[in-house]
């Protein structure tokens, strides 16, 4: 993190209802729908991209996991980087790498080279993720911020949703590398109006970044990801696999105690002094990591079982959001009367009935049968769910937190992502060469249940470790369904007030 030093104020702040708050909105509704529809949209398309380039088991869970790895070890340090020159500037080098680089993915001629594009695009999204919401934040003056926080999260949550339906129809109607392609006019139409948005904060001073802890993230990660993807294929007794499971363990514990001697650490541990802080992000890591799975799981069962095409298995899933949609205002207004521990709970238990009921789908049942029932229950728990997190987080720290703490859930629902995904193969039995179609036969119902028994999971930590302690005058607005904590607004005292606001991405 970046030591404290005299910034800029922001003074180039605008009214949501002025055309440039207009400009403001899309740009960064874009942006977000970016890296939310690039993180989501290659689950359908990964039939396709093993059929058409012959890759392993282990290769395709690669191009799912080397974007989200990426992302999650590079989010919080690309939140130094956009305080220290600009956010609107990172944002836009965010958008630039991930232009080469979907281009490269749509060009790759091995399923290699895709993986690394793959991985550039990540690293593009880490920029994007936690600046987009930030320059709302920043941009619109104090009295418009939760109304245009709340237009924001409902615009991108719509991108989100109907993302895995365009890349599934793009994938029928043309070829899986058309996938990679479908965010590139969004990209372009984000670098048009962020020309036309001012930046908003920068701080001067010496730049003091976290090199340490970002490589100790990266390496932590990325040998424990190798490990648990290879492991399936290639045997976990194999010698690459234990030696980079060893190297990735050591590194993340080695994390706490390097962070621990930094002045201005990228993680900041005095925030895990709260036990309900600990306890969210727990909760956070199984239910979002299961989350993540399960909608993997859901469009391969989907394509590879049900006989659905791309488009089909990516629409599967709209119903859920369309509920979260709904709910999602009317969870606000109650977490406000009741607190948020029993709330959670009871949504994320919705949440595993519905996968409880979607690991009994099979061949020969109805879309209304096997699919339907359980992605309303799915949706109806997050609807209850998502809100109440957010109210969770601002009562385990103060308000000068809001921003890390945040920052640190949202890092917490990614990393759960690429660790619950990358077990995907392991749970479902592709081992020894077995493909995913075969596997999904006997592996696809144990698999559902375990991404069930995470949520419970998740819901019992959170009634041991959550309070319904909750802070006066804290607006919430709703968030995209898988993307960590909801938006958490509070409202300021006074106008020239600037407390932050947290900062949680999109879809994992």
């Amino acid at each position: 993190m970046i030591q404290p030093s005299p910034t800029i104020p922001a003074t180039n702040v605008t009214g949501l209802r002025t055309r440039a708050g207009a400009v403001l909105i899309g740009a960064t509704v874009l942006t977000s729908a970016v890296a939310s529809v690039d993180a989501n949209v290659v689950k359908v398309a990964i039939p396709a991209i093993g059929h058409g380039l012959h890759a392993s088991v282990g290769a395709l869970q690669w191009t799912l996991t080397s974007y989200l790895l990426a992302v999650a070890a590079l989010l919080l340090l690309s939140g130094s980087l956009a305080d220290r020159f600009g956010r609107r500037r990172m944002l836009a080098i965010g958008l630039v790498v991930m232009l080469a680089a979907s281009v490269a993915c749509a060009l790759a001629p091995s399923i290699g080279a895709l993986i690394a594009a793959r991985a550039c695009q990540g690293a593009g999204a880490a920029l994007v993720v936690p600046n987009s919401l930030a320059l709302v934040n920043g941009g619109l003056r104090q009295s418009d911020r939760a109304r245009g926080i709340g237009i924001w999260a409902g615009l991108e949550t719509l991108g989100t949703t109907l993302g895995p339906y365009a890349g599934g129809w793009l994938v029928d109607q043309f070829s899986w590398r058309a996938v990679f392609l479908l965010i590139i006019p969004f990209i372009l139409a984000s670098l048009i109006l962020l020309w036309y948005v001012p930046e908003t904060l920068i701080a001067r001073g010496p730049l003091s970044l976290d090199f340490v802890g970002a490589l100790l993230t990266v390496v932590g990660l990325g040998g424990v990801i190798y490990a648990l993807t290879e492991g399936p294929e290639n045997g976990w007794l194999n010698a690459p696999v234990l030696a980079t499971a060893a190297v990735g363990v050591l590194c993340l514990a080695a994390l706490w105690p390097a962070e621990r001697r930094r002045r201005a650490p990228m993680l900041k541990l005095s925030l895990f002094a709260s036990r309900q802080f600990d306890a969210i992000n727990v909760m956070t890591l199984l239910f979002y990591g299961a989350l993540g799975a399960a909608s993997y799981l859901i469009f391969l069962l989907c394509e590879l079982r049900l006989g659905y095409s791309a488009a089909q298995a990516g629409a599967s899933l709209i119903p859920e959001s369309a509920v979260f949609l709904v709910l999602a205002p009317v969870s606000g207004a109650l977490v406000a009367r009741f607190g948020p521990r029993w709330m959670m709970v009871a949504g994320i238990t919705a949440v595993a009935a519905g996968l409880f009921w979607l690991s009994a789908a099979h061949p020969g049942q109805s879309y209304a049968t096997a699919i339907l029932p359980g992605v309303l229950l799915w949706g109806v728990g997050i609807g209850v769910a998502v809100t109440p997190l957010t109210a969770a987080v601002l009562a385990a720290v103060g308000d000068a937190d809001l921003g890390e703490a945040s920052g640190i859930n949202d890092a917490a629902s990614r990393i759960g992502g690429v660790v619950v995904i990358a077990l995907v193969p392991a749970l479902i039995g592709a081992v020894g060469g077995t493909s995913l179609a075969h596997a999904l036969i006997h592996g696809y119902q144990p698999a559902m249940i375990v991404m069930a028994g995470l949520c419970l999971a998740g819901a019992l930590v959170t009634a041991l470790g959550v309070s319904d302690a909750r802070k006066a005058g804290a607006r919430l607005v709703p968030r995209a369904p898988e993307g960590g904590c909801a938006i958490a607004c509070p409202e300021p005292a006074a106008e020239s007030a600037t407390p932050p606001v947290p900062v949680t991405g999109g879809k994992p």
